[in-house]
């Protein structure tokens, strides 16, 4: 019996597929589309295992689709501007362009030996000038549409790597790559207005009905829509006022402070004067911008000296201080601080000794001897010391503030959002252009688009940190398109989140040279019917999509307002770790299980410890080199794995002895051909019998029982339920016996279904079956298995039998059997007859199609 060859095969089919372009997408082809896109890689250099999971995943639903009719686009590109690329150059001396491309090479040809069901015609980078000249182009649509803009602004810098950082890069108050410590500057930056949209971005989320709901709670969550309030409190013996938005208004009578960010106006204005002033807003410069920062940080204030009046108490006047927890970003940059319920206050007024007076109640609190403690209470309550808002919901006294607020003339209601502005600005090399310049007469002016694209200089040095083309000798010196006149480029190239905003879109029209995107061929394929990539993008570069689709709405460049109808979000591909005595981290091919079970290190046969299963990551070394897995047992044998082992969307435990498994279930199925071509299966395309046995029907049942199953799992992303059903229907074929002649046709159909449903999974192995079967044509040209509707119903129910309610039995019935047919079958069983004992049943309780008990 033959072994199957999986390097042998697998080359042989992905040369074929190749040549017949047969995953090629075309706009014209007609019928129902489905567009499926995984989140495309950074051409890192290598493929990882997180990759094989993700893709195959995204090439079982391809396959799948095109099987069942639809006119499929698969495309595949590279995220391939970024930071990674400058460090390589830095520490390589190679240039960004030629490490970038030399990587993308690499991970083609290891993503082509996973046999997926790309469109390579299509293929994309983002680094190339073809590419990023339409990124220019719709820059300065959205400059028209005031979609974009510049201000200075307040930023992270990182001053090693001399850049500027978004609030998510910074870890601890240090920059996630260098670990120096952030500093905050203010620099003039350009903006997307994603906060245009805020309210559409939130509402449509409901609407994004195949996206999983955490993914939509984390989106609505970042947006942050509040109901609140603004509320002006008068300064004590100074012209000012001090405007503060709160969603807690209710809250107002418990106020015993208000607090300004560092970059305040106000506070400003009063550093100038105050020498201490100024050296304490230095030092919230310092902690950066981050809210993750912020709230781990020591809750500190300045006291000014100024008092605020409240607006509800007469007298009362609130102390003015500048906080570093307050930012200018969010509301007003300014608060009013109530201690007894928000804690950032409560650990501020214990610092300065500022009263803590609760005005919201639980409603199993005696209100006399309510206090606060340590913890600020937010939970529901009534209202209490508050005059007025006495006794109310917390509720019904925020409507009351905010009618007294509007007629006293001092605040009004206002819908705020914790959403901010998209700064898109990067002091890299390695990015795209942003296309305009700097003019002494015209300030800054934005380039034609005849003039596009602005493309990066390649004769640039490495040799120090920060942003070569600020060094350049020529690059930046050009002309004012607007006066004629001495100019200087701009060198803040855009975030890479840019790239990635909209590439999905120009999938559908890639070689189109004059325009960003075809519109017949957008509004043909968008919005992407599968998107398919992990949860950690779920708030930047998801939303950011979301934005840039609805920006391209507006310049006309599309029709649709969401990029992706439905969402996907893997799990992580997991390994255990292990630790050498001396500290260090080893991968799994530096160790060894010896009989005992121990993991020993292979080099000298010291113990190891082994520590828990984690992502892998190279930082833990406790990573798998697809490429080797592929040489070894094939890429059929490593996607089956990436399937069968846990639900798609849980974390996957990478084992030996897993892919050991998958890699025998594949040599299974071959044998199980084998055999089956030994025997008298009829030729291809002979016509279905007019009966059959018992037993070839029983057979015909299960298999279109069990593709029934599989496609109901694929349809729903049960991959690892559709590969148990597939199992199941393999086992059940190799058990099966042909009786008689007109048997032979329902092997043969077995065999031709299990190479249909593996197909999606499996391509290399499911196309060699259906060519040792006799078929001419392609697999993966071939329509999915049509199932009989007829064949999915049993005509034999298993009937459970009872004596005084024990189960003695369980009999296979024809589906309606009479209780004599049954009863006389229940009467011939043994183990009935020995529970009987000899004795008449007194009754007999008969359920049609479930159940007979004997009382005796």
């Amino acid at each position: 019996m033959s072994r199957y060859n999986a390097q042998e095969t697998e080359a042989k089919w992905q040369a074929k597929w190749d040549a017949a372009k047969a995953f090629h997408a075309d706009d014209e082809a007609g019928g129902e589309k489905y567009y499926v896109l995984e989140m495309f890689p950074y051409p890192s250099g290598r493929i990882h295992m997180g990759h094989v999971r993700n893709y195959t995943m995204g090439d079982v639903v391809a396959r799948y689709k095109k099987a069942r009719g639809f006119n499929v686009l698969h495309p595949m590109g590279w995220d391939a501007f970024g930071l990674p690329a400058e460090n390589a150059a830095l520490e390589n001396k190679v240039h960004p362009a030629k490490w970038t491309y030399e990587n993308i090479t690499n991970m083609r040809e290891q993503l082509k030996s996973m046999g997926l069901s790309l469109d390579w015609d299509r293929e994309l980078a983002t680094c190339d000038p073809e590419y990023y000249v339409h990124q220019q182009r719709m820059f300065l649509d959205f400059l028209e549409k005031d979609l974009v803009y510049r201000k200075e602004s307040w930023v992270n810098w990182d001053p090693e790597e001399h850049t500027v950082l978004a609030n998510e890069q910074v870890i601890d108050g240090k920059g996630w790559r260098s670990g120096a410590m952030i500093e905050r500057r203010q620099l003039s930056q350009w903006f997307f207005r994603i906060t245009a949209f805020s309210d559409e971005l939130l509402s449509a989320l409901d609407e994004l009905e195949r996206w999983p709901d955490k993914v939509r709670l984390m989106q609505k969550n970042w947006i942050g829509r509040s109901e609140g309030a603004r509320v002006r409190f008068d300064l004590i013996d100074h012209d000012d006022k001090i405007e503060v938005f709160t969603t807690r208004h209710d809250t107002l009578f418990g106020a015993s402070f208000l607090a300004l960010a560092a970059d305040h106006p106000l506070a400003l204005r009063f550093a100038d004067k105050d020498a201490n002033a100024a050296d304490f807003i230095a030092e919230c410069r310092a902690l950066g911008t981050s809210e993750e920062v912020i709230e781990k940080a020591e809750k500190r204030g300045y006291d000014t000296g100024m008092k605020a009046q409240h607006p509800f108490i007469p007298g009362l006047q609130l102390p003015v201080y500048i906080a570093n927890f307050v930012l200018m970003d969010y509301g007003t940059g300014a608060i009013f601080g109530c201690p007894a319920h928000d804690q950032r206050d409560l650990d501020f007024a214990r610092k300065y000794d500022l009263s803590v007076i609760p005005v919201v109640c639980p409603s199993d609190a005696d209100t006399a001897t309510f206090e606060i403690a340590n913890d600020a209470y937010v939970g529901p309550g009534r209202i209490v010391n508050s005059d007025f808002l006495d006794g109310m919901s917390i509720e019904d006294a925020k409507e009351e503030v905010a009618k007294r607020v509007r007629e006293g003339g001092f605040g009004e209601t206002e819908v705020n959002y914790r959403l901010r502005d998209w700064g898109a600005s990067r002091q890299r090399y390695w990015g795209c252009p942003i296309p305009v310049v700097h003019c002494d007469d015209c300030g800054v002016v934005a380039l034609k688009k005849q003039d596009l694209p602005v493309i990066l200089p390649e004769d640039v040095e490495f040799d120090a940190p920060g942003n070569p083309l600020d060094r350049h000798p020529t690059w930046r010196a050009t002309t004012c398109p607007n006066c004629s006149g001495a100019a200087e480029r701009e060198t803040d190239t855009f975030d890479t989140f840019v790239d990635s905003s909209w590439y999905f879109a120009r999938f559908c029209s890639p070689r189109d040279k004059d325009n960003p995107v075809d519109r017949a061929a957008v509004d043909y394929w968008l919005p992407v019917d599968q998107y398919i990539g992990g949860i950690e993008h779920a708030i930047l570069h998801l939303l950011y999509s979301r934005f840039y689709i609805r920006a391209m709405n507006e310049t006309g460049h599309l029709s649709v307002r969401e990029p992706f109808d439905g969402l996907f979000t893997q799990g992580m591909v997991c390994h255990e770790t292990y630790r050498a005595a001396d500290g260090a981290w080893l991968t799994p091919i530096e160790v060894e299980k010896n009989a005992n079970g121990q993991v020993l290190r292979l080099s000298d046969g010291s113990a190891v410890e082994i520590g828990r299963s984690e992502k892998m990551s190279k930082s833990r070394k406790n990573v798998i080199d697809p490429e080797e897995i592929i040489e070894k047992y094939g890429a059929d044998t490593a996607r089956w794995f990436m399937l069968s082992d846990s639900p798609p969307d849980r974390d996957l435990e990478w084992t030996d002895s897993g892919v050991e498994g998958a890699y025998r279930f594949i040599q299974r199925v071959w044998r199980l051909v084998d055999e089956a071509l030994t025997s008298r299966i009829p030729a291809v395309g002979s016509s279905l019998p007019n009966d059959f046995s018992d037993n070839a029907i029983a057979l015909r049942r299960k298999v279109h029982q069990n593709a029934d199953a599989v496609t109901r799992g694929i349809d729903r992303f049960h991959f690892n339920t559709a590969v148990a059903n597939i199992h199941q229907l393999v086992n059940t074929v190799g058990q099966y016996k042909c009786l008689r002649d007109n048997d032979d046709f329902a092997l043969r159909e077995a065999l031709e279904v299990i190479a249909k449903l593996l197909s999606p999974m499996v391509p290399h192995l499911a196309e060699e079956v259906w060519a040792r079967l006799g078929h001419k044509t392609m697999l993966s040209q071939s329509p999915w298995p049509k199932i009989d509707p007829d064949l999915l119903i049993d005509d034999q129910i298993t009937f459970i039998v009872q004596v005084n309610g024990k189960l003695r039995a369980k009999l296979q019935v024809p589906m309606d059997a009479a209780e004599a047919d049954v009863s006389a079958q229940a009467m011939a069983e043994d183990v009935v007859q020995n529970a009987l004992a000899g004795k008449e049943p007194r009754r007999v309780i008969f359920v049609p199609n479930r159940l007979m008990n004997i009382v005796i």
